[in-house]
């Protein structure tokens, strides 16, 4: 049995070679250089600081300024003697003279200077601060230690870049820990107790701020949902109350019908049975009709049409149906738009409330057309199936040739369907354009 080494590599359990290790340093090479692309890569957009925030940040930077100034001029040829073991002191001489005393106020400047910038530019803040920080004596690190902290905070806060922010805290931290002999700022006695109540006033004052912001944030959106709804339930309401009034028309048209067969039928009855007869067989028709279609309105009656107007010349109009969608089309032609009319099935007689339906449809997607896609061609289709009317519309899309409507012709058909259990499918088209389609059901011929 030979005992070497497999020439094909090592395999694992299911006899597949296993990943070689040497692949591990490109590995590494891409880890890394995806790190520096996403670090170079913002996770938001910058922060654009208001008036107040610019003149908060120069009071703090200016306040902070002059507070460091004068700890470094008063502390100029002074030296400190620490504890640092029990009975073991130590001497720490601050700077001296007129060298000491420009080195100490030149870190202080540019040190809480910086803080001026610390929302627009956190990263470079930071680098500002832990450069002068590293460069104070560990004597005087209070001169630029409570700016360090500032920025610190600022850049974990305000950055846009993450990555980057996430690997230059640590290494700032660290570098300003273990920078020589630190010697952490000793605070006095009687600043200890101010240095606790500050932080939870200003986190108290902070934290109803933002509670009241939220509150009012809230109450903001509910508002804005209630209108919303309100104006969507009124709308539904008006397209209701138009598509009652249509059908009403309907029954009227149906019933006066039915009065002039039924009078003629009268007079005939002696004279001609056999037409009375058939007048007698329309008039029961056009009556079952008529019923449908008062079933149907009566379920629209949900409100009276308050504070319109009504135009007699429309009311007279004989409302149009599917045998009218060649003039339609004619007359979107006019306007300069294509269109391509195209009708599949056998057609047949439909009620006339569902024909008016259907015509709707075309109508109210052809002037969207119009309105919303001009230079476009369009394209209508009318399916006669066994148990379903099929209307599209498309179009190819074009220029907006006017403003964005409000949605309420939409409604308005889906609440029209809604009557004869039929279905809106409306989007955008894969190819480009818009696409609106209307399945209505039939009854069985």
């Amino acid at each position: 049995m030979t005992t070497g080494a497999d020439p094909a590599g090592p395999r694992d359990g299911d006899n597949e070679p296993v990943t070689d290790v040497r692949t591990t340093p490109a590995r590494l090479r891409e880890t890394v250089r995806r790190t520096i692309r996403d670090a170079r890569l913002p996770t938001g957009p910058p922060l654009r600081p208001t008036r107040r925030a610019w003149q908060f940040d120069a009071l703090v930077a200016l306040g902070l300024g002059i507070a460091t100034v004068y700890y470094g001029v008063d502390n100029v040829d002074n030296v400190v003697v620490r504890e640092i073991a029990p009975g073991v002191e130590r001497a720490f001489p601050r700077p001296s003279g007129l060298g000491g005393l420009v080195l100490m106020v030149t870190l202080a400047v540019i040190a809480s200077g910086a803080l001026a910038l610390r929302r627009r530019y956190p990263l470079a803040v930071l680098c500002i601060a832990t450069a002068a920080t590293l460069a104070t004596p560990q004597s005087v690190l209070r001169l630029t230690f409570y700016a360090f902290v500032i920025a610190v905070y600022s850049a974990a806060v305000y950055s846009p870049y993450r990555v980057a922010t996430l690997a230059a805290l640590p290494v700032s931290v660290v570098l300003v820990g273990t920078s020589g002999n630190s010697v952490t700022p000793i605070v006095p006695n009687e600043y200890i107790a101010l240095l606790i109540l500050a932080p939870m006033a200003v986190a108290a004052v902070g934290l109803r701020t933002w509670k009241l912001r939220t509150d009012e944030g809230r109450a903001r959106l509910s508002a804005l949902k209630r209108e919303q709804a309100e104006a969507l339930r009124r709308a539904v309401e008006h397209e209701r109350a138009r598509i009652a009034r249509e059908l009403h028309d309907v029954v009227t048209h149906n019933v006066s019908v039915m009065i002039i067969q039924a009078g003629a039928a009268r007079k005939i009855m002696n004279t001609s049975p056999e037409q009375a007869g058939e007048a007698l067989l329309a008039v029961e028709a056009g009556g079952r009709a008529a019923m449908a279609e008062l079933r149907h309105v009566m379920g629209l009656l949900t409100m009276t049409d308050e504070g319109e107007g009504t135009d007699t010349a429309a009311e007279l109009t004989p409302q149009p149906g599917l045998n009218q969608l060649e003039a339609l089309v004619g007359r979107v032609r006019d306007t300069g738009l294509r269109v391509d009319l195209t009708v599949t099935g056998p057609p047949r007689a439909l009620p006339p409330g569902l024909e008016l339906a259907a015509y709707r449809v075309v109508q109210e997607a052809l002037t969207n057309t119009v309105k919303h896609a001009s230079g476009a061609t369009a394209a209508v289709t009318v399916e006669y199936g066994p148990r379903r009317l099929r209307v599209e519309v498309t179009d190819t899309g074009g220029h907006p040739a006017g403003a964005a409507g409000s949605g309420r012709g939409l409604i308005g058909l889906r609440e029209r369907l809604a009557v004869y259990d039929g279905t809106l499918n409306t989007g955008r088209r894969l190819t480009g354009g818009y696409r609106v389609e209307a399945l209505i059901p039939l009854e069985t011929p």
